[in-house]
């Protein structure tokens, strides 16, 4: 039986309760604890109803408690505690689906073993495992889109400390393009996994005080400096909003419309929208149309020509253009 966020802490309250034999408790005695307990968590008070309705689901529904219900000396008033005083909700061995949801978070966990900054979770899995009696599967059973040998992971946990901690770091930066290294001083604000690389955001002075994104696995050294640390207020969703990727480019925002070919990758599309921006896609006399609404940029170009021959760009001509002649390098190669 789900149960949601609250009503676990209030069936914790509750449990306290009628473990207590210190008190005997009527249903409003436990009301009131629960309420003062609630209310410094923040969260709503309840009333009778959702009272008895949790302490039905403690007693048969969610655990299996045995709640004893006793009189006082007017034969009026009635009490509540566990038959065992030993009882405790927390001491039940977890259910099967309770197990089951714990390998599944073992299993997500398993994801970082190896990443700096996430070096306890080496030791956190086999401990839950053992503790918990968890066995291991025998085989993954989910696999993630994430490189292991992929060069530069060791400046996560750099970077990371200096956007908690607010400190300037000096950067040896080679491109691809670059026979060497520049530095450049760094204030990092943000850090972003695509495509199985991971960029790291942030201000340098030096490039007409605009956010620079920087590729990990091209940083050649890192040295923390004492400049004073400059903020950032961007909402980094916000930021990403109306990009594909990590490259924002100073071009407009573009409505683009695309022709779909077929059915099959119409409905693919549907499914895996390009960007979230995407509109319904409708049938037309030439095939399906849709659109998006992005600022045009490197991986815009390189995700519509993944779609090969599929995919038409109606509008803009520009745009259309510019792939028009990619693909048209692309045939030279082969012709040559």
């Amino acid at each position: 039986m789900p149960v949601n966020k609250n009503a676990v802490i209030r069936y914790r309250i509750i449990d306290n309760c009628l473990r207590n034999r210190a008190r005997k408790w009527t249903w409003k005695d436990i009301l009131d604890e629960v309420n003062n307990e609630l209310d410094k968590e923040g969260i709503s008070p309840i009333g009778k109803t959702t009272l008895f309705e949790d302490l039905k689901d403690i007693e048969f529904r969610v655990y299996s408690s045995d709640i004893e219900k006793h009189f006082g000396h007017n034969k009026k008033i009635v009490y509540y505690r566990y038959a065992d005083p030993d009882y405790s909700i927390n001491k039940q061995p977890l259910s099967e689906n309770e197990a089951n949801q714990i390998k599944s978070a073992i299993q997500i966990l398993s994801r970082f073993k190896g990443m700096p900054q996430f070096e306890w979770v080496n030791e956190l899995v086999p401990m839950l495992e053992t503790r918990l009696n968890l066995k291991s599967q025998e085989h993954n059973i989910i696999s993630f889109d994430s490189n292991e040998d992929y060069q530069g992971k060791e400046h996560i946990s750099v970077f990371f400390n200096a956007i908690l901690y607010k400190r300037v770091l000096k950067i040896s930066y080679q491109n691809f393009k670059s026979e060497f290294p520049v530095d450049y001083i760094f204030h990092p604000y943000h850090l972003k996994q695509y495509n199985s690389r991971w960029f790291v955001f942030g201000f340098n002075p030096e490039v007409n005080y605009s956010i620079q994104n920087l590729a990990l696995d091209r940083i050649v050294a890192i040295e923390e400096i004492t400049d004073v640390y400059i903020s950032n207020q961007i909402d980094w969703d916000d930021y990403f909003s109306d990009i594909i990727g990590v490259t924002k480019t100073n071009a407009d925002l573009t409505e683009i419309k695309l022709l779909i070919k077929d059915q099959e990758q119409a409905s693919y599309i549907k499914t895996k929208p390009i960007h979230q921006s995407q509109k319904i896609i409708k049938k037309t006399d030439l095939g399906f149309e849709t659109s998006i609404k992005v600022v045009p940029n490197y991986e815009l170009h390189k995700i519509l020509l993944s779609f090969g021959s599929r995919i038409k760009i109606l509008a803009p001509s520009d745009l259309a253009n510019k792939l028009k002649n990619t693909i048209e390098e692309m045939k030279l190669n082969y012709d040559n």
